[in-house]
C-alpha cells in the first residue's frame, strides 16, 4: 500500500470512510422535477448510512446537487448575471451562534 503524501489541496491527514454515495441524472440531459425526486428518495435511503447531515463538529452530511435555475436567479436576483454557463451559485451555512 502505498502512502499518500499531501499535494496541492489535499492532505490525506482528512481522509475518512465514506458513508454512501447515490447519482440520479437523465442521460439524456433532460430536465425534470421527477430526477429531483429521486435524487431526494436516494438521499433519504441513505439515512441509515449517516447520511443526515448532523455532525456539528466536521462537517459531514448530505446534500444534493441541482442545476442552476438561471431564468428563476435572473427575474429574482435582482443583479446582472453573465452567460448561463459563465457563473456558479453556492450556499453556506453559518453558525447560528457567534
Amino acid at each position: 500500500m502505498s502512502r499518500l503524501i499531501p499535494q496541492g489541496l489535499y492532505d490525506p491527514a482528512h481522509e475518512h470512510d465514506a458513508c454512501g454515495v447515490a447519482f440520479v441524472a437523465s442521460i439524456a440531459g433532460e430536465r425534470s422535477n421527477a430526477i429531483v425526486g429521486r435524487g431526494i428518495e436516494a438521499l433519504v435511503n441513505l439515512g441509515h448510512r449517516g447520511a443526515c447531515g448532523c455532525d456539528p463538529e466536521t462537517g459531514d452530511g448530505a446534500g444534493i446537487l441541482l442545476q442552476i435555475p438561471d431564468a428563476f436567479l435572473r427575474r429574482e436576483a435582482n443583479v446582472d448575471l453573465p452567460a448561463p454557463d459563465a457563473y456558479g451559485v453556492g450556499m453556506v451555512f453559518l453558525p447560528t451562534e457567534p
